[in-house]
């Protein structure tokens, strides 16, 4: 597909490169030549300096051919202006950022209004990712299929566990659970296990499950699960407040340390059952008196990466709480990947898998549409298909299906039944499918089989 992507900051950087390796065709816009030069010198795409609210820039885009248009600058009003012209323009498809609080009672009067195909807010769904991992604190990561029926949870074995040496077959049925593991991580191999793969200690486990048969399946398994009640979020960010927002409807004892006495005080008339401390965190006197020995959850989410990670180290020392690092520089991946960080947090690359799956699904000619991705590593992406009418794939129990290597059919959902399925199940018209795979650019149902 024809891309243009407006806006060269972080998100509009990691949209390029991951849409450029899917293959499509992107030009990137933004008033300042720094980022522009700079992302079109690594990847191979066009580039052009000027707004994307100009319609003269917009036709040197290529606007008039293109697909999908999508709008990531640092204002959501240039965001849905640029889509506005865009749509007048051409009949491509638009995606607009659209980050502030105050807009999200309206966005879908705004989506509709604006003929927008798509609104992405990164910090409101890494919030719900966050609200997600502190609600089951065993879990590293948890994504949520079949409309939040069913879940993908990853998780560490630990040491001296009952899960050391158990083979995958085993685990429904001794742990009396129904799961289904489909991505094993050991080291820097990555395996999506067949029955007779044998499970150990250190491994990192992903795991499809329903909500309830995960927790279940946590505490048979004797991994702790105990409740969070006192939440420590360090930077008063657009994320915190959503998260605390979030949170406030749980009991959870939630304090907000920010440095900026003026944000201080926006978040106190906005969080009411919320602590809001007005400190420099970076003050290791601050964390101690504040009680960072007592708490359950950490969360270090400034803008500064760097302040970030020595935050999250000393929590990590001083206390057993479960970490959550925001870290938005990639190039940081190898520099921290030892690091005692915990989860670490990246609004760019929600951002960066909601559009990805937007473009899949447009490509998609047969109906059999991608409705959910993400990516659970670098190598592994989980996939939810809606089956249409031209599945190839219909009426045939999954043991007999001719799959392509390194695909794992996870769970079925019919009409809000979750199946987690054996050989002998099959997938009917109307069902949503789960799959688990090591192909990128998976855009059809039909392109699982041979």
């Amino acid at each position: 597909m024809n891309i243009i992507i407006v806006g060269c900051g972080k998100v509009g950087a990691t949209l390029a490169e991951q849409l450029s390796k899917e293959g499509h065709d992107i030009v990137v816009v933004d008033k300042k030549s720094a980022p522009v030069i700079s992302i079109t010198e690594t990847l191979d795409i066009m580039g052009i300096v000027g707004s994307g609210t100009s319609y003269r820039i917009l036709i040197e885009a290529g606007i008039e051919k293109a697909d999908l248009l999508i709008a990531v600058t640092g204002s959501d009003e240039l965001n849905l202006l640029c889509c506005l012209i865009a749509r007048k323009a051409s009949k491509c498809h638009t995606v607009a950022r659209v980050r502030n609080p105050q807009y999200n009672d309206e966005i879908d009067f705004i989506r509709e209004e604006m003929a927008l195909s798509m609104t992405i807010n990164p910090e409101l769904e890494t919030a719900l990712e966050m609200e997600r991992l502190i609600k089951i604190p065993s879990a590293v990561k948890i994504e949520p299929f079949a409309k939040g029926k069913v879940e993908l949870l990853k998780f560490h074995i630990p040491e001296h566990s009952i899960l050391d040496g158990m083979k995958v077959m085993d685990l429904s049925h001794r742990l009396q659970c129904k799961l289904l593991a489909c991505v094993v991580e050991r080291g820097e191999e990555v395996y999506i296990p067949s029955g007779s793969f044998e499970l150990r200690s250190k491994d990192t486990i992903s795991i499809i499950a329903t909500p309830e048969n995960a927790i279940d399946f946590f505490q048979r398994a004797g991994i702790l699960i105990n409740n969070i009640k006192n939440v420590m979020i360090i930077g008063g960010s657009t994320i915190a407040e959503y998260l605390a927002q979030r949170l406030s409807r749980s009991d959870i004892n939630l304090k907000i340390i920010e440095q900026n006495l003026e944000r201080c005080e926006e978040l106190s008339e906005l969080l009411p059952h919320a602590s809001i401390i007005n400190a420099n965190a970076t003050d290791r006197d601050v964390l101690l008196e504040e009680g960072i020995e007592d708490m359950d959850a950490f969360a270090a989410i400034t803008n500064f990466d760097e302040e970030n990670i020595i935050l999250s180290l000393y929590a990590k020392k001083h206390s057993h709480a479960k970490i959550f690092t925001k870290i938005t520089r990639l190039t940081y991946d190898d520099i921290i990947a030892d690091m005692p960080l915990g989860i670490i947090i990246n609004p760019q690359l929600v951002t960066a898998d909601s559009i990805l799956q937007h473009a899949r699904t447009m490509e998609n000619p047969t109906g059999c549409n991608v409705e959910v991705l993400y990516r659970i590593n670098d190598k592994v992406e989980a996939l939810e298909f809606y089956t249409g009418k031209n599945a190839k794939l219909v009426g045939i129990p999954i043991e007999e299906l001719s799959l392509k290597p390194n695909i794992l059919i996870c769970g079925i959902n019919r009409y809000g039944e979750i199946i987690i399925p054996t050989g002998k199940d099959y997938i009917e018209e109307g069902d949503t499918v789960i799959i688990v795979t090591t192909n990128p650019g998976l855009n059809d149902l039909n392109d699982i089989i041979l």
